[in-house]
């Protein structure tokens, strides 16, 4: 079994550790304009909440036909704390036991959580923007609302834009330091053969 070089093992650690900040910033951002509100209406998703313009958003979302935006509505609030927990501490156990099939599966669970969160961010809009109250006071036959997973798009006179916040930046660091790891420990052993 190929062992990681000292520098790898501090940088995986470094890679897992940098991931605490998820319990302590927000991960997403979903920010809306219109002429209404030139300054943007915000909501932030934290690993177990959501703040920001939240009552605002759900008020006029409710002029369209869609739900009362609710912590309750995101089962994933109750166990994405374990879930960051486990990535944190399955790092720290890569650059203990010092072994390259799992730093492997490190990168490869990194990569498995931001995909999953994607398509669970999409899951979640595609049901929240086109399962509408047919009584709604605005209805324009056809449309759904359906917020960007990520990226800008136009919802009648709102331009919505999706994105990472800190944490989610933070997220792609973590994981871009873990597959460079990965990438250097196969050329330098690669390299010695």
């Amino acid at each position: 079994m190929k062992k990681l070089k000292p520098l790898s093992r501090l940088l995986i650690a470094l890679s897992a550790l940098i991931l605490i900040s998820a319990y302590f910033v927000p991960l997403w951002q979903i920010v809306m304009w219109a002429p209404q509100y030139p300054e943007g209406l915000t909501m932030k998703i934290w690993i177990d909440n959501i703040t920001g313009d939240v009552n605002i958003i759900s008020a006029l979302n409710h002029y369209i036909g869609m739900r009362h935006i609710e912590v309750s509505m995101f089962p994933e609030f109750g166990y994405m704390i374990y879930i960051v927990g486990f990535v944190i501490g399955f790092g720290l156990l890569v650059s203990i036991l010092n072994r390259r099939f799992m730093l492997i599966a490190y990168a490869l669970l990194l990569m498995a959580c931001g995909i999953g969160a994607l398509v669970d961010f999409y899951l979640w809009g595609y049901d929240y923007g086109h399962n509408l109250d047919p009584t709604a006071a605005i209805i324009v036959p056809g449309m759904a609302y359906q917020p960007p997973v990520i990226g800008t798009k136009q919802l009648l006179n709102f331009t919505a834009f999706s994105g990472p916040d800190i944490g989610g930046w933070i997220f792609m660091v973590s994981a871009a330091l873990a597959i460079g790891v990965l990438i250097v420990e196969i050329y330098l052993s690669r390299k010695k053969i």
